[in-house]
């Protein structure tokens, strides 16, 4: 054989090929490399299979799965409040201005304890790992030891984390007691940030990434916006923050900059190919066009939406426009840590946008018209579409992508999904699996070809 691997992997797996179609994979070898990048992905009847499973089968290199468990990328979770774990569930029947200044911001100030951060963000670490998401990408809080130590506890826990250091720096639009105490101070932490986890990611085999982050428009000043958009191109990091999410931040911004979210951030020099945004619920047809233009992607939060963003995102007519589009759970504007639900959810929201939701209106005039989205689809959005929004080669199970994956058990004990093979194609399994699964069927989670989450 030409190649000696590190890891080969022997399993039926799933794996999108374009948003609407996927490729079931039927007892495949995944061969990786050191790195944990998948080299050749071997078919039954490709002539080095044989030879191949001979040479590792036995071997401590080798990795069977057990019959009723599948290969699926890992999920990419594009937008999570990581300090708002610790009020996950609760307060979720007020409107998104008064959630934030009553609850979050006196919680998200309490990230200035770094024994307090530090047990909550390992909880939530550890239980996105368990829910199969292998990258998450983070808004911590504005303080910056607490939002490295978030770094620092993906680096150990083996998930690829994506971490942004909250800035939050116009005196009249934030409380006293959570706020940097300067434009200044806001950009100094950011950049002394960013160059700390770069060098933590030196050492970081599946990658922890800074990312430039401004909460949102109605938080920073107009210095900050800037000077953060010129950090981000300076070290060439990801950027994230909210856009266009709900009726009253999408207003405010046009009140305050008389534009739209999305043309004040481009000016900011904050939208291109590494930037994602949150929400874009309200986006118009000439701001859908500069996302897709710049290639910035959305974070899809489709149960968040519900309780704050006023709306649903038409996430398949940004598609068609060559949007990038992802899957987040928002936690904690989304109560739920799995991406599981929020593919669920994102189905369920689709198919109410477009059949309409009022019954006192006629059925032609009751939705929007060619707004569903698929299982495949949303399955597309949580693996190869998060991938992308990233620009990372994660979320697919292809050559010179990563091995992250979950292994899912359909045979799970107290979480057995009645499977009837005589009766089910491979799509219809990846189906069942996407709507029913729970944390108990995923037994297995790699990233970056380590196991990092193992269910006993």
């Amino acid at each position: 054989m030409d190649h000696a691997y590190a890891k080969v992997f022997r399993g039926a797996a799933f794996t999108s090929k374009t948003p609407q179609e996927v490729d079931a994979l039927k007892d495949c070898l995944f061969c990786l490399d050191a790195d944990g990048v998948i080299q050749r992905i071997l078919k039954p009847l490709d002539p080095d299979y044989g030879t191949t499973l001979a040479a590792y089968s036995g071997t401590d290199k080798f990795h069977e799965l057990a019959e009723g468990q599948y290969f699926l990328p890992g999920f990419i979770d594009l937008h999570i409040h990581a300090p708002q774990w610790a009020q996950a569930g609760t307060v979720m029947d007020i409107p998104l201005h008064d959630w934030l200044d009553t609850y979050t911001f006196p919680l998200e100030s309490k990230f200035s304890d770094l024994d307090f951060a530090r047990k909550v963000y390992q909880d939530l670490v550890a239980t996105l790992l368990a829910n199969g998401t292998t990258t998450a990408l983070y808004f911590a809080t504005v303080h910056k030891e607490a939002s490295f130590l978030l770094a620092q506890i993906c680096a150990d826990k083996g998930q690829r984390g994506l971490v942004g250091k909250v800035v939050m720096d116009d005196w009249e639009q934030n409380p006293a007691y959570y706020r940097d105490e300067s434009t200044e101070a806001a950009l100094a932490d950011t950049e002394s940030f960013i160059q700390l986890v770069q060098e933590l990611n030196k050492t970081t085999k599946q990658g922890v990434y800074p990312v430039v982050t401004p909460r949102f428009i109605p938080s920073c000043t107009d210095e900050a916006l800037a000077g953060l958009g010129e950090l981000a191109k300076k070290y060439d990091t990801h950027i994230q923050s909210h856009c266009s999410e709900s009726d009253w931040e999408h207003n405010y911004v046009h009140e305050r900059m008389h534009k739209s979210d999305t043309f004040a951030l481009h000016e900011m020099g904050l939208l291109q190919d590494k930037a994602v945004m949150a929400h874009a619920v309200f986006l118009s047809d000439a701001d859908a066009e500069l996302f897709a233009e710049t290639g910035t992607a959305i974070a899809h939060c489709p149960i968040s939406n519900v309780f704050f963003s006023n709306g649903v995102l038409p996430a398949a007519r940004f598609t068609q426009k060559g949007i990038d589009i992802g899957l987040g759970t928002d936690i904690s504007g989304g109560f739920s840590p799995s991406l599981f639900d929020n593919i669920r959810q994102a189905v369920i929201a689709s198919r109410m946008l477009e059949e309409g939701v009022d019954p006192s209106l006629p059925a032609s005039e009751r939705g929007l018209p060619h707004s569903r989205i698929s299982a495949n689809e949303a399955f597309y959005y949580v693996t190869a579409g998060g991938g992308q929004s990233l620009s990372l080669p994660i979320g697919r199970l292809e050559k010179n992508y990563i091995w992250d994956v979950q292994v899912i058990d359909v045979n799970a004990p107290n979480a057995k999904l009645q499977i009837f093979e005589e009766a089910i194609s491979m799509e219809d399994l990846l189906h069942k699996i996407l709507f029913l699964s729970r944390p108990e069927n995923i037994r297995e989670v790699w990233v970056q070809g380590e196991c990092v989450h193992k269910r006993l």
